[in-house]
């Protein structure tokens, strides 16, 4: 008798996709070969804010192979009717060239149709704007806040009037900007009434129907096609302008659009993680234990648009602390509107909660996680429900065994190795279970493989791969019968495709259909009298290796392929769903993150040497996935830590980093020996019915303040501002 096969789930699998990624044959947005096609390129802002007071379009309309130049003078007017299902923030959205305003630096105030590229990009040049131009506000500093979102518990003023001892600090984090490989791009296409968009996207169903609300057609009338997409990190959920002025091109040139921004582009042309004020006061008694949390945040945000996100939720809730305040601001500014950032708002709040309890464990002198552990809550208390799991706890004792943390000297600037100080720092992390509704169509052929698909997305994380590993074991197939498919929005809606959704939600809704498929095709064979099954029972039949057969008795079943043939079916299809109920517990993944750093006593340079991640994230469909997952987001973190941040000219709000040459993102030089561990046994059935609570958001959470706490404890001083330079060290 041959072996069983191998469960696929928690197996250490290659994506299934890889071979197309390293041999360039993955289609991403602007490869896809489209009969016809013809190139635009935007002609962007010189000016921060003011009018338009006209355009010269000459120039680069005499220029050969220019189709058309449009900007507000001659583009259509279109509808912008509302999208209830939009994710975007409250406001009014950017309106593609349907007026004169200029609302930011590098806003679009045109766009160049050529036949080639280079022809595009030149007679873009020769575009003349002229501007009534005013001042941009630019400055967070100088510029006045908007209403407060409160929340409070308890009288936090007071207890912190009143505590032994007291932490008075304020954190700068800076813009950051998402940097993906690959740019965002668009081909808009026309057959009549319909439009086709090869796009890049998060959301394939999300900017279907914030494009069809933006033209007031219907959405069925869009279709959105994205099979791969080269790294988003958040950049990618909303529908930017620059689709819209693709889909415009091609409407009034008659001709496909491509359409691809550069790379000075994508730091005006997308949104990125705004700029935060984030002041903490914390009170404690002589034990560590915090009595009071006041925390007073202030973010940028775009004058048209009021951008938040959730900032609040880590300082709520991830201590037990009686008594809490938070007031978060934002801030209007003559910039484009913000957007979400690999771990949203989270990652924000963990560098200025787990910096100042840093700060507050060394005021005590006591064990960073000690102190940490003294005020590990047993409920959530923001709202009293219970953790349907929360193991920090194992968290810490984990990770300190495995990164040697009791071999650390607390007292600062205490190792030496050489002209190098020596520092070890932690902190912690969390980022709340995202639950949406979610679809995926499974259909089971005659031949005996399996088709799945689902609306979604994949930037990276391998949702080829690990929702196949779903369907494979749902369906008793091999790896090899079965074929995920994504980035269509003709097939079944998804959510958007970060928050570390993905997986637990479209996983769900293919476990759901599997589990459907399978037994329709157990009571087919049960009920069939040419059937070795006929007449079992169908709680007693399984599939394994595509074979269905009686628990315990191996040798009676048969092959999907007989079963399905002799019936004369050519398949055999369902629509599996997952629709979240209402939580009745408190849902998070969480991290605690190690670091090692050395920094030069006399250059002040600063080098990460080690670092460890313990995740408490669910279950782990696929092992090898998430460790690379795991590194990425702590490459990430090293990134906003020492390197990342975005510089804005005031006088005008241009961005002068706009390129890879002087805003710095980790290169293999500045990555260590990084390691990830996830705790075993830790599915959570109350998040989802396959027991995961995301991971792809949480790695990355906690890892810029583990950093800089190792710097403190390298250097002995702290730096409350990211990133952490040598001229901050000096």
């Amino acid at each position: 008798m041959s072996p069983q096969p191998q469960a696929a789930v928690g197996a250490p699998l290659s994506r299934v996709d890889g071979r197309l990624k390293v041999t360039g044959k993955a289609t991403y947005a602007a490869e896809h070969d489209i009969k016809g096609v013809v190139h635009a390129v935007i002609v962007d802002s010189t000016v921060g804010r003011g009018r338009i007071t006209g355009i010269d379009t000459r120039a680069a309309l005499a220029q050969p192979g220019v189709i058309k130049v449009i900007s507000h003078l001659n583009a259509p007017k279109l509808a912008y009717r509302g999208n209830p299902e939009s994710l975007d923030p409250p406001g009014k959205q950017l309106q593609v060239f349907q007026d004169d305003k200029v609302l930011f630096h590098g806003q679009p105030v045109a766009v160049v149709v050529a036949t080639t590229l280079e022809t595009a990009q030149h007679a873009a040049s020769l575009v003349k704007v002229r501007y009534d131009a005013a001042k941009p506000s630019t400055d967070m500093a100088s510029a006045p806040a908007g209403e407060p979102v409160k929340y409070a518990r308890g009288d936090a003023d007071k207890a912190f009037a009143s505590a032994a001892v007291r932490l008075d600090v304020t954190y700068q984090l800076p813009r950051a900007h998402h940097n993906a490989m690959e740019p965002h791009a668009t081909i808009a296409r026309w057959d009549g009434d319909k439009l086709t968009l090869w796009d890049k996207t998060q959301w394939p169903v999300g900017t279907q129907k914030d494009v069809a609300a933006q033209f007031g057609i219907p959405s069925e009338s869009v279709r959105i096609i994205s099979p791969f997409v080269g790294g988003g990190f958040g950049s990618a959920i909303r529908a930017w302008p620059h689709i819209a002025t693709a889909a415009i091109a091609a409407r009034e040139t008659g001709r496909p659009v491509k359409l691809v921004l550069s790379r000075r582009q994508l730091y005006f042309g997308t949104g990125y993680r705004p700029a935060y004020e984030y002041r903490v006061r914390l009170g404690s008694d002589r034990r560590g234990r915090v009595s009071a949390m006041v925390q007073d945040l202030k973010a940028e945000t775009s004058t048209y648009e009021n951008f938040t996100e959730l900032v609040q939720h880590a300082g709520q809730m991830l201590y037990n602390a009686p008594n809490v305040r938070q007031d978060y601001r934002t801030v209007p500014l003559d910039v484009n509107t913000p957007a979400w950032m690999r771990g949203p708002g989270f990652a924000t709040a963990a560098f200025a909660l787990e910096s100042a309890m840093d700060e507050l464990a060394h005021e005590l002198g006591i064990d960073p996680i000690e102190l940490r552990l003294r005020n590990e809550p047993e409920e959530d208390p923001s709202n009293g429900l219970p953790f349907s799991t929360r193991r920090l706890r194992e968290c810490f004792t984990v990770g300190a065994r495995e990164f040697g943390w009791s071999r650390r000297n607390p007292k600062p600037r205490s190792t030496r190795d050489g002209d190098w100080l020596i520092g070890t720092g932690m902190a912690s992390g969390l980022m709340d279970v995202i639950r949406s509704p979610a679809q995926a169509r499974v259909r089971l052929d005659a031949d005996g493989t399996a088709l799945v698909e689902a609306a979604t997305s994949d930037m990276g994380p391998g949702t080829y791969t690990s929702q196949a590993q779903v369907a494979a074991d749902a369906l008793g197939l091999t790896m090899r019968k079965v074929t995920f498919r994504l980035g269509d929005s003709t097939m079944p809606p998804a959510p958007p495709h970060g928050g570390s959704q993905t997986m637990a939600m479209v996983g769900s809704a293919v476990q759901d259909g599997c589990d459907t498929l399978r037994k329709q095709a157990i009571k087919l064979a049960v009920e069939d009298e040419r059937s070795p099954l006929y007449g079992a029972d169908v709680s007693h039949v399984v599939v394994r290796g595509g074979r269905l057969h009686v628990q315990g008795n191996p040798a009676r079943g048969e092959t999907y392929e007989q079963l399905l043939n002799r019936n004369d079916r050519t398949h055999l299809e369902v629509l599996g769903s997952y629709n979240p109920t209402d939580a009745r517990f408190s849902m998070y993944s969480y991290s605690v993150t190690f670091a090692e750093v050395a920094v030069d006593a006399r250059l002040g340079l600063v080098r990460v040497r080690r670092m460890l991640g313990v995740y408490d994230a669910g279950r782990i469909i696929s092992p090898k996935l998430a460790n690379s997952q795991a590194l990425g987001g702590q490459v990430g973190g090293i990134g906003a830590a020492l390197l990342e941040h975005t510089v804005t000219d005031h006088r005008d709000g241009r961005i002068v980093n706009a390129d890879l040459a002087n805003y710095m993102v980790p290169v293999n030089a500045d990555i260590p020996d990084l390691r990830a561990i996830f705790l075993d046994g830790g599915e959570d059935l109350e998040a989802d019915p396959i027991g995961v609570k995301g991971l792809g958001e949480v790695v990355h959470i906690g890892v810029a303040p583990a950093i800089a706490n190792a710097v403190f404890h390298a250097t002995g001083r702290r730096v409350r501002e990211l990133p952490i330079t040598a001229e901050a060290l000096l």
